[in-house]
């Protein structure tokens, strides 16, 4: 880039100077006058003759700007006139009205132009008007289903019946039905096609309304329109489910434009105008070329033009594209450049920032320095120091907000709270590096943990606050063995009797062992009791502190041995009783650290009351400081809807005609409320990010995070005693890290802290070990250390930590989840696995499903729409796992299949109330936890058929190999809910169906491709991958089981169902679902293996018929009838079932052992002849059915009597063979 006075330069190889021409033939950079010649010659203006160069500006690029900006400059009459047109009311770009002017549930396209229907009749207008003249707009029939376009009033009330061309004022076309709408119908026009235009034409001047269809007019639909004062027309459309359609208003040129008659929105003439100009010099680019040697242009055949990297040509070419960008996508909201008082005004709201975040700084550091103060130790001056003093109030205030938790108001603010933290965790690690730097055997802070000692020794009060293992006074009595052999902890029997009745006792004690307790106390060794701080008046906490201050403790002082004279009895005090030696000891007595377990180092970490402060500031976390740092996350959303709001209004104000003074004031009004509105949030939110969201107290956090997984990680080590730990140290480890992964971003990210990985991984170990831990037994714990887990496997950085554990560990906790899914909540444990297999499956690797993509999800943060991240390590786990013992997969697999049963059924009777009430004439709500409810049990119905299909693809033989003695009758029981699934799901126009199409809020994942593919993935690994053996097997016991339909295999490839002989094939009146229909999500290959499955099922079903001919020349035909309500097939011939074969005629010796009357077959299934009787009772059944029962129950089905043996009915009268019930 030239500039002036640069006539002479220094070269880059040598510092000789250098002439111009020199310069341009290295540099490429053209002389000051030659660059004025060219930029005049390419950005003169087409309008004006060329000026004299003595009377030109001087051009180069750093005034290019500023000449660009008069080049392009476009009146503003012209710019304002548009949207200031007579008979047209609202925005001059128009779009579908998304924010009030619709009913129903609608999908609408982020440029507000495309809709797509999502119940059962929706309607939506837009945003503009018309009154007067001839207007006309275009629609894209994208489907050809049911819809009505045309036009309708603001007074038009429309609702999930009745749409456009339903109410008086609105007119429609339908070319569905080819009919015209205006209250009564009539025939009109011809049918549409997808892909077909259609024009919509109203004509106010004569009060008439026409359609065309493909540019050809269909005639005139309506005359006589009302006309007048009030009535304006805006274009609209009603659409049923699943029906599309894109509109154009004008925004681009009408397909089919109609003379005389104007599109509601006017082009962008300001925009076009300045496309031709910068169209313009980008030719004029083309056809002029620099001669920097001779310092003259050359003019040239743009065909001829080449880019040969010049820098003058390369800027000039990006000062246009610069301009031109803008212009190819234009979106007012979106792209709309930051002008220059906007850049100001960001600018001085960053310095803002930051000078706020250093005048916070210096008051913190003052608050700090404070604290500093009260945690001096050394200050005692023959008094108690300044330390103790404040735990003694510390404890307090951590007791009245632990028992006013969730009363409001609080009786610290939690703002108050957080602020407090984390000036108070500044001044504790302060004073714990300053121990060590004294004490080199202590540890620094950074490896700061609460020794597990502190939570069964009494010497730290946690108020009614939860532990691991329950209450304290049940594991005082429960783990006192434990207590003496590990801890050297002995509790009296008498004194654990006082204090369960005194648990037992709400009133106050006598005043007689009232008087007698100080003595005791002194004869003990203990300090004289302080009278009964009237804080402790509530009887929970009264009786947890009696219970304290009664329970007497011997401690022995381990590793050596013990005389009689050191088994010295101490009593537990409470914080107002307690001196410095009962907190840091004395030469005989460890303070807060008696008690020590082996497994804990000799050497202390720091001082005890440090650790006391510590534990304090995890329970100030857990309190009420995690609830407010996501609270304080909402100002940040508040901030973004102010300000689209405000933007919104702003626009409103531009394109609001200056003679409406009422409209222009009432918007100058709400301008105001959002800008001041804004201007406070903005203020808040600067304060926020200084004081609750900025790295340092994220390091905080972070600190936090990591002290409870050491304390967490000791506390395991010892045993049954890390029941006594408390609750909150395994809930603020959790919800620490999801503040740091979810709170703190995007400025300051979890993975630039120190030791990001290793913290993941340790965090991943705890999880890992304990969600199926027996030590921990409250409810709500179990449940967060689940869910924690299930969240910490959807994201790939978090699962590889999991990867990363030891072995031993993984494959402890993959055999929790293989555990029986009967009592206990199984449905985390279900999508634990489901999201290890993510990702694997088939046609399983979509993130969403295929129908809700037009959706906007609630939140894209969300575990649930993370992309798939399989674990194929996890998975060989399980395989390894499923594989090792006789039980352990056919245990887990039954289980599976009972909830299976159990979630479809209770979904399809769910969705049967479903359709009964939408099909009753009254108007009627559906409840929409009914509605929740029957999504879920849809969802779990998924998951398991995916965690079944996880289970065959890596262990086949589980199903295939009938060596094993479960395999067969698992492999039945499979088929059958297969069967029952597919015919439920693919029936024509059956109830699944019928709901699928209402399409009712709250039921948005119930569709065919989610259970379909699930199903169809686990066939394929039965009918394609697995063994020559194990096929033969799965197809054998497939058409062998009375529910198979190969109408229902044909419906998966979108196959019409075979006709029947003689019949003709219907022709198809509606769209068929089909696999091939989703090539984005279902592979080739994955295509080809459903296509060869068909097959083979196709081949075997025609041999299995002509078998089935051939025995009946041997024995009866015996049609059995399915009763069971899941089903709906036809009556079915017995067929003998071979292993060696898919399905072979039944020998004529047993034919005198098939049913010959409903009174043989099985009482409960109705589909198998009886062949088992149970012993005692004598009742019978079917094999298959018995064996089923017998996984979960021993009671006989119909007299619950204990059921001895089973045996063969056939055989029962002669030989009794039995075999074990079990």
């Amino acid at each position: 880039m030239a500039s002036k006075g640069s006539s002479m330069s220094f070269s880059r190889k040598s510092y000789r100077l250098t002439s111009d021409a020199e310069k341009s033939r290295v540099t490429g950079i053209v002389q000051e006058k030659l660059l004025n010649d060219y930029l005049h010659r390419i950005f003169s203006s087409p309008e004006h003759a060329p000026t004299a160069a003595t009377s030109r500006k001087p051009l180069n690029f750093q005034n290019l700007p500023e000449h660009l900006d008069q080049l392009l400059h476009v009146d503003n009459e012209d710019e304002e006139s548009q949207g200031q047109v007579e008979g047209r009311l609202g925005p001059s770009t128009v779009v579908l009205d998304h924010t009030g002017g619709f009913e129903g549930l609608l999908l609408v396209d982020d440029d507000l132009l495309g809709v797509i229907g999502h119940s059962n009749f929706g309607t939506i207008r837009s945003t503009t008007c018309v009154y007067k003249g001839k207007w006309v707009y275009e629609v894209l029939i994208s489907s050809q289903g049911l819809m009505q376009i045309g036009w309708c009033t603001i007074n038009c009330r429309f609702n999930q019946e009745e749409g456009v061309g339903d109410t008086h004022n609105s007119y429609a076309y339908d070319g569905n039905r080819v009919r015209k709408w205006n209250v009564t119908t009539t025939n009109y026009g011809k049918a549409w096609a997808a892909g077909d235009i259609v024009s919509c034409l109203i004509d106010l001047d004569d009060g008439t309304l026409s359609f065309c269809l493909n540019g050809v007019s269909l005639g005139t639909a309506f005359e006589n329109l009302s006309r007048g004062l009030g009535m304006a027309y805006f274009p609209a459309i009603s659409l049923s489910f699943k029906e599309s359609v894109a509109f154009n208003f004008g925004s681009r040129p009408l397909r089919y434009p109609v003379a005389g008659y104007r599109p509601l929105q006017d082009p962008p003439r300001a925009d076009l105008v300045r496309a031709q100009k910068l169209l313009g010099c980008f030719r004029a680019v083309l056809s002029v070329e620099l001669d920097p040697v001779e310092g003259r242009l050359v003019e040239k055949d743009s065909s001829e033009w080449q880019l040969q990297g010049q820098p003058t040509v390369l800027l000039t070419l990006a000062h246009i594209f610069h301009r031109f960008a803008p212009l190819l996508g234009k979106d007012s909201k979106d792209v709309k450049d930051e002008t220059t008082e906007e850049h100001r005004r960001r600018r001085a709201y960053e310095r803002g920032c930051q000078r706020l975040k250093k005048r916070i700084e210096v008051v913190e550091e003052l608050q700090v320095q404070i604290l500093k103060l009260l945690l001096n130790n050394k200050d005692d001056n023959g008094g108690e120091a300044s330390r103790y003093i404040f735990l003694t109030k510390f404890r307090k205030f951590l007791q009245e907000n632990a028992s006013g938790r969730g009363n409001m108001p609080m009786l610290c603010p939690p703002e108050y709270m957080v602020c407090f933290l984390h000036r108070l965790i500044s001044a504790l690690r302060y004073y714990w590096d300053e121990y060590k730097a004294s004490n080199p055997r202590a540890s620094f802070s950074e490896e700061a943990y609460i020794p597990p000692q502190v939570f069964y020794n009494g010497k730290v009060d946690y108020f009614d606050l939860q532990r691991l293992g329950g209450l304290l006074s049940h594991l005082r009595k429960t783990l006192k063995d434990d207590l003496a052999s590990k801890a050297n902890i002995l509790i009296d029997p008498l004194e654990l009797q006082a204090a369960t009745m005194d648990d037992l006792d709400e009133d106050e004690e006598p005043a007689p062992a009232a008087a007698q307790r100080p003595m005791q106390a002194l004869a003990m060794g203990g300090v004289l009791p302080l009278p009964r701080p009237s804080w402790l008046s509530s009887p929970t906490l009264g009786r947890a502190n009696r219970f304290l201050s009664t329970a007497a403790v011997s401690l022995m002082t381990p590793r050596r041995p013990l005389t009689t004279s050191e088994k010295v009895k101490v009593r537990t005090l409470s914080a107002e009783q307690r001196t410095r030696e009962d907190i840091e000891g004395s030469h005989w007595n460890e303070g807060l650290l008696l008690g020590r377990p082996p497994e804990e180092p000799e050497q202390p970490l720091t001082e005890n009351s440090l650790l006391e402060v510590l534990d304090g500031a995890v329970m100030m976390y857990n309190l009420s400081v995690h609830q407010q740092l996501g609270k304080m996350v909402g100002v940040s959303d508040d901030v973004n809807e102010y300000a689209v709001a405000l933007r919104d209004t702003e626009d409103k104000l531009q394109r609001c005609p200056k003679r409406r003074k009422d409209i222009l004031a009432e918007l100058t009004k709400s301008q105001k409320v959002f800008s001041e509105k804004l201007d406070h949030l903005s203020r808040r939110l600067a304060w926020v990010h200084a004081t609750v969201y900025s790295q340092e107290k994220m390091l905080d956090i972070y600190w936090l995070l990591r002290v409870c997984l050491r304390t967490v990680e000791h506390g395991d080590r010892t045993g049954s005693l890390f029941a006594f730990m408390p609750e909150f140290y395994l809930s603020v480890a959790i919800n620490s890290y999801s503040a740091l992964k979810n709170y703190f971003g995007p400025v300051h990210s979890m993975e630039e802290l120190p030791g990001y990985e290793e913290t993941l991984t340790r965090l991943a170990a705890i999880l890992a070990k304990h969600f199926a831990d027996t030590r921990i037994v409250g409810t709500d714990i179990r449940d967060s250390l689940m869910q924690a887990l299930a969240s910490y496997v959807c994201y790939p950085h978090s699962l590889r930590a999991v990867e990363r554990i030891p072995e031993e560990q993984r494959i402890a906790m993959v055999r929790s989840l293989l555990a029986p899914y009967e009592q206990r909540p199984w449905a985390q444990t279900n999508w634990i696995l489901v999201r290890l297999w993510r990702g694997c499956g088939f046609g399983y690797r979509y993130t969403r499903l295929p129908h809700l993509l037009k959706t906007k999800p609630e939140d894209a943060n969300l575990p649930s729409l993370q992309k798939p991240c399989p674990s194929t390590l996890l998975q060989q786990h399980m395989a390894d796992l499923l594989r090792e013992g006789p039980d352990v997969a056919p245990s887990f697999l039954n289980s599976v299949l009972n909830q299976l049963n159990w979630a479809f059924s209770e979904f399809i009777g769910m969705i049967q109330e479903i359709q009964q009430a939408a099909e009753r004439l009254e108007r009627n709500f559906v409840d929409s936890r009914q509605l929740k409810v029957c999504a879920t049990c849809f969802d779990l119905s998924v998951s398991l058929l995916r965690v079944l299909e996880m289970t065959i693809t890596l262990v086949p033989e589980i199903f295939l190999d009938w060596a094993r003695p479960t395999s067969e009758m698992l492999l039945r029981r499979l088929a059958q809910l297969l069967n029952q699934v597919l015919n439920r799901v693919t029936a024509e126009r059956n109830l699944f169906d019928r709901v699928v199409t209402l399409r009712l809020p709250g039921l948005e994942s119930v569709d065919h491709y989610p259970i379909l593919v699930a199903v169809t993935g686990i066939l394929v690994r039965l009918l394609v991958h697995g063994p020559a053996s194990g096929t033969e097997r799965a197809t054998s016991v497939l058409l062998a089981d009375p529910c198979f339909q190969l109408r229902s295999i044909c419906y998966l490839l979108g196959q019409p169902e075979p006709p029947a002989p003689g019949t003709v094939l219907p022709a198809p009146d509606r769209k068929r679902f089909s696999l091939q229909s989703y090539t984005d999500y279902i592979s080739v290959e994955e295509l080809a293996q459903v296509e060869q499955m068909l097959a083979h099922l196709t081949s075997a079903s025609a041999q299995a018929a002509a078998a089935s001919l051939v025995s009946g020349s041997h024995c009866t035909h015996v049609h059995t009838t399915q009763t069971h309500v899941s089903t709906n097939v036809h009556t079915t011939q017995a067929w003998h079932v071979s292993l060696s074969g898919y399905l072979t005629p039944a020998h004529p010796a047993l034919c005198s052992l098939q049913p010959t009357s409903e009174e043989d077959l099985c009482p409960i299934c109705y589909a198998h002849p009886i062949s088992a009787v149970f012993q005692p009772c004598g009742h019978k059944s079917c094999k298959a059915c018995i064996n089923q029962h017998l996984m979960n129950n021993k009671d006989c089905f119909f007299c619950k009597a204990t059921i001895v043996s089973v045996e063969d009915w056939e055989k029962a009268a002669s030989t009794s063979t039995t075999s074990s019930a079990a």
